[in-house]
């Protein structure tokens, strides 16, 4: 305590066991029990006893601790050093309160041979009243009893549990422990499930009027609240593709044209959504703005829609199908159905139920050395060869034998199929790798065996990184027009990418410079071979191959896609010749040699040998 004017203290005051500090020239003041920030007014106004005219400040030095003890069913009993302003709820929350058979509305504060106030904790956690509160004092103890009598709640209120009863309670009492009842809750009918006298159950219905609410709850009583039907009396429901998916009030002669009054309410938000974003504040990859063109709109799927209507007679649920566009559109009464309460209209876009061929949107993206590149929709029956023409060709420049035809049901086609080979492979090694344990007869050939195993697992890892593309070779001839582009059936979502006409055969692989050179018409595969150095001596020579610009392939092997005299072939621009490396060291490359020629049915032919060689 600082004091300055009639009286000049700087004083350092303990309060002693009584709750009194002494003061010098003033006396005794008692401040037990005196809050903290009212203990400066509260001295003021004694020393303004004796004295007039000063400023006087209290501040806190040190506190003193007390212990208490916290016994009986409590999560953490025992003995706690609290701080001597600590009260009772401080205590009890220090101790996790009771244990999962102690009592929340009967906790006890004994001082001495006396209760000094007992706490009921739903007071403080449902309603905020700490009017039970008390400080504590050297010694004190606080005792959780055991669990009282338990009553449970369950549906429709806003706190559904079990509850420790405390004295006589009614339903009523026991639903405003609950929170009382959800908006949805039934009044006219509850359940209570109750156990007599420890022999039966029983159940028994009520409803939750006045002498419902003062009906007793017992140890062990079950109240369940019904929540009303969620069925809607006098309603319809519009749903699917459609501007507002609403419930619409029912009235005598509605039909389905008063719901759908005109096609603009079959335009849905996302396609104003869309519409409307004009800028991207995210990196754009490749064919990604083609693809939001493709997804601008749901097409409406005008030849089906369906109304789900459950029968109230035997609950049983009748689709009725019409079709959407004579209903809307034209009025047709035989498809403008008569709608009841309860029907659920359901309008389809064309991707929700597969339309036939003639009447699916496609969209096709042509990217590259055209007239007019960009997202078409294709006309019905369109082809490839016919939509290219139609809308204008392609530029001087373009280099139709490289041209990149992609489809997505070709790629997920090989992807599944990659997948379904490396599985097959992996389990092909582990079998192989089981066998060859039963013959290790040396510390050596554990840890080549070892090593090997690893090499193995690093290669499945980089064989499960590639994508295939989903290309699609066109078996063009060598120079071609547009005339010579196959008359292949179109489907949405593909894509023909034709390349500026390049000037380099690339050669890579085992040899002695890896590198694109000019492409001239009088060279073939021996003359670029000879550029790029030649074959080093770990390269397998019976293994080179031709990765032609239009995704086929020319090897030095005999039969099946593969042709002889590949010595003599002539590469086109933008070819690739590949000298692969003598895959024969070990069981694992001997085991890759044919994923070569795999690989080329999933549109993966230099990723794949690109894998190979990192092994």
């Amino acid at each position: 305590m600082r004091a300055w004017g009639q009286i000049d203290v700087d004083f350092r005051a303990i309060v002693d066991r009584n709750g009194m500090i002494n003061i010098p020239r003033v006396g005794s003041i008692p401040v037990a029990g005196v809050r903290y920030q009212d203990l400066t007014s509260h001295v003021r106004t004694a020393v303004s006893r004796n004295f007039r005219n000063f400023e006087l400040l209290v501040t806190m030095g040190q506190l003193r601790s007390v212990q208490i003890f916290v016994v009986g069913a409590a999560r953490r009993p025992g003995a706690y050093t609290v701080s001597s302003l600590s009260t009772l709820v401080n205590a009890v929350f220090a101790a996790g309160g009771p244990s999962g058979h102690g009592s929340m509305r009967a906790i006890q504060l004994k001082r001495g041979n006396s209760t000094v106030t007992e706490l009921d904790l739903y007071d403080l956690l449902l309603s905020g009243d700490k009017s039970r509160d008390v400080p504590l004092l050297p010694g004190d103890v606080i005792y959780f009893p055991p669990m009282g009598p338990l009553a449970a709640v369950a549906g429709s209120v806003n706190n559904s549990a079990i509850f420790e009863l405390k004295g006589p309670t009614n339903v009523g009492k026991l639903l405003d422990l609950a929170g009382g009842l959800t908006t949805t809750a039934q009044t006219r009918q509850a359940t209570l499930e109750r156990i007599d006298d420890r022999k039966a159950r029983s159940v028994d219905q009520f409803s939750l009027d006045y002498d419902g609410l003062k009906r007793p709850i017992k140890d062990g009583d079950l109240v369940s609240i019904l929540s009303i039907t969620p069925r809607f009396e006098n309603a319809v429901t519009l749903r699917g593709n459609v501007a507002q998916p609403l419930r619409y009030p029912w009235r005598e002669g509605l039909r389905v044209r008063d719901l759908i009054p005109e096609k603009e309410a079959l335009i849905t938000p996302d396609y104003y959504r869309r519409q409307n974003s004009t800028a991207r504040v995210e990196a754009v990859t490749q064919g990604q703005l083609a693809a939001d063109v493709r997804k601008l709109a749901d097409e409406i799927n005008w030849d089906y829609a369906v109304i789900e209507r459950l029968n109230q007679g035997d609950l049983t649920t009748s689709l009725l199908p019409f079709n959407l566009g004579k209903a809307v559109l034209e009025g047709d009464p035989a498809n403008n159905l008569p709608l009841q309460p309860g029907d659920v209209v359901t309008v389809f876009s064309k991707s929700d139920v597969s339309a036939p061929a003639m009447r699916r949107p496609v969209v096709v993206s042509l990217e590259g050395e055209f007239n007019y590149a960009g997202v078409y929709r294709a006309l019905p029956g369109e082809t490839l060869r016919q939509l290219v023409t139609r809308v204008g060709g392609i530029t001087p420049q373009a280099y139709v034998f490289g041209a990149e035809f992609t489809r997505e049901s070709t790629r997920k086609n090989q992807e599944e199929r990659l997948k379904q080979a490396i599985l097959q492979y992996e389990q092909d090694v582990q079998r192989a790798a089981a066998t060859r344990a039963r013959n290790v007869t040396s510390a050596e050939d554990a840890a080549s065996l070892k090593a090997e195993a690893e090499a193995q697992q690093a290669t499945i890892g980089r064989l499960r990184t590639l994508k295939p593309t989903g290309r699609i070779v066109l078996e063009l001839p060598e120079t071609p027009t547009v005339a010579d582009l196959p008359d292949i059936a179109l489907e949405d979502g593909d894509r023909l990418l034709v390349p500026q006409r390049p000037g380099m055969v690339s050669v890579f692989g085992t040899v002695f410079n890896e590198s694109s050179f000019l492409y001239r018409d009088d060279k073939n595969v021996s003359d670029y071979l000879a550029q790029a150095g030649g074959p080093r001596k770990e390269a397998d020579k019976g293994n080179i191959y031709l990765l032609r610009a239009d995704g086929s392939v020319i090897s030095r092997r005999n039969g099946g896609l593969f042709v002889s005299s590949l010595d003599s072939t002539r590469p086109m621009p933008g070819d690739a010749i590949v000298v692969p490396e003598d895959l024969t060291r070990t069981t694992l490359t001997k085991d890759l040699k044919d994923w070569t020629q795999i690989f080329y049915q999933f549109g993966l032919g230099a990723a794949a040998i690109q894998v190979i060689r990192k092994q």
